[in-house]
């Protein structure tokens, strides 16, 4: 059984047992979380697509860990010029364990 539920404006792929990085969560270590925005919900050749969601679905997951991606370097340039800037970003993200899957 899988879901694709929607995190924060992005869709994840759901599986019981899987691992994601989502988003920043503000909640601790070891507390568990819902999400209720589920877009579709498979369980074999059974298929429930949501308009636009799943009614009654639902994916408990628990709250892993917190960390920051690897850095992203965005550059500007101009030729010529003796212009240019650099500029890192990483963005923080929260690891979760999938729970578990209501349809």
């Amino acid at each position: 059984m899988f879901a694709i539920v929607e995190i924060a404006g992005f869709q994840e792929m759901a599986e019981k047992g899987a691992r994601l990085r989502v988003p920043l969560i503000a909640s601790g270590v070891g507390q568990n979380v819902a999400f209720g925005n589920v877009l579709l919900v498979a369980d074999g050749a059974d298929v429930r697509v949501g308009t636009p969601l799943v009614v009654g679905a639902c994916v408990e997951a628990k709250i892993l860990g917190h960390g920051r991606h690897d850095k992203v370097r965005v550059q500007k340039f101009k030729r010529r010029k003796r212009y240019r800037r650099v500029k890192g970003h990483r963005q923080d993200y929260t690891e979760v364990e999938v729970v578990k899957i209501t349809a």
